[in-house]
């Protein structure tokens, strides 16, 4: 393991987090089947491609850095992984029967760490996963956002706008983890009233990110602008009109007094009706 690189992209690196004080460390091998996953990986989702890559790698070369472990607290005979969960399930791709460990003595506050500082320095989490590892260490273990971001040597910004993702509606986190939205377009749908029906506007209509910025920013503006001309008058003269010709209508007063009327209609015959109504009267 690059112990500088560690160093250099968190505020903790594994390296500082074993060798802490009164922490045993012990090189061993065990078989895969001594393994069991870690019950706080952030990690949820492993990429298949990049699962068979590492299968093919560690055929080739075997498996280069030793598995993190702890002793399981719900088995004695097992051994919990606390970082290498990937290198476990490539090695059993790969029909090795044992790995390389190193155990270690790790509470569940250190086993929560040592899953987050790995996956977030090899950039393995996506946006949504590490922000619901920032919020396990800041629910289950007391920490603040000032302490996460020296933690994993982030910027306070960075960890508050990490953990905004998590504020959004179940249904849209759902098509985040499923992967239909990204974490570019999740950015764009934070504060919104109408997330889920802007999320299902972009996938429906296949929309990039700048396109999904665009498209936010015109519903915005439209939603403003309904807000800024409401008056009682005209609204009023829209109720009277909608309900002689049973179509709605939308008045679009500007402050010198232009603006527009909006007919609105759902099929055929409704456009014919209006046609008519014109025909008959101008």
């Amino acid at each position: 393991m690059d112990t500088s690189k560690i160093k250099r992209g968190l505020g903790r690196g594994l390296s500082s987090l074993i060798g802490e004080p009164k922490v045993e460390i012990q090189k061993n091998k065990l078989s895969i089947s001594d393994l069991i996953p870690n019950r706080y990986q952030p990690r949820k989702n492993f990429d298949e491609e990049y699962l068979n890559e590492l299968t093919n790698s560690i055929k080739e070369r075997g498996i280069l850095q030793p598995i993190i472990v702890r002793k399981s607290k719900g088995n004695d005979v097992k051994f919990e992984i606390i970082a290498g969960e990937r290198r476990w399930l490539a090695a059993q791709k790969a029909g090795f029967h044992e790995v390389p460990v190193v155990i270690t003595e790790a509470d569940d506050l250190k086993s929560l760490e040592f899953a987050i500082v790995e996956n977030v320095q090899r950039h393995d989490l996506s946006a949504l996963e590490e922000a619901q590892g920032y919020q396990r260490l800041i629910n289950e273990f007391s920490y603040d956002q000032e302490k996460v971001s020296k933690f994993v040597g982030k910027s306070r910004t960075h960890i508050t706008n990490c953990l905004r993702l998590l504020t959004l509606p179940e249904e849209v986190i759902k098509l985040i983890e499923n992967k239909k939205l990204t974490a570019g377009h999740a950015k764009i749908l934070v504060g919104l009233e109408n997330a889920k029906f802007v999320a299902d506007k972009i996938i429906e209509k296949k929309l990039s990110v700048r396109q999904a910025e665009n498209f936010v920013k015109i519903f915005k503006a439209k939603k403003q602008h309904k807000v800024t001309l409401v008056d009682p008058n005209i609204k009023d003269f829209e109720t009277n009109i909608s309900s002689k010709i049973g179509l709605n209508v939308l008045i679009m007063n500007k402050k010198n007094n232009k603006g527009k009327i909006i007919f609105e209609y759902k099929d055929i015959d409704q456009l014919n009706k209006i046609i008519q109504i014109f025909k008959d009267h101008y």
